[in-house]
């Protein structure tokens, strides 16, 4: 199946990418994705975004998957389906 990943803010400069689009398997969870990115893109990915086996990702980055944050679904044990739409993008604050 088809999952579309955006890459938002400081993943976005560090990739130097915006989207990407990844086949994965039936009943990939979010996890598995994140192993796969984790792969890919090896120690700067896994020091500062997600390091495989983490029950989240690193403070000050959130995942959406179709505009739900991961935490309101099933974090990482969030089931992906054909055509999700997954952000990985820093926290933005203000003030």
């Amino acid at each position: 199946m088809k999952i579309d990943v955006e890459y938002l803010g400081f993943i976005k400069n560090m990739l130097g990418k915006r989207r990407e689009e990844f086949t994965m398997a039936q009943e990939t969870l979010l996890s598995d994705l994140l192993n796969k990115l984790s792969e890919i893109y090896g120690a700067p990915f896994k020091k500062e975004v997600y390091e495989p086996g983490d029950k989240d990702i690193k403070t000050g980055f959130v995942v959406t998957v179709n505009g739900i944050l991961s935490e309101q679904l099933k974090g990482m044990n969030t089931k992906l389906k054909q055509g999700d739409h997954v952000i990985l993008m820093t926290l933005m604050s203000g003030g």
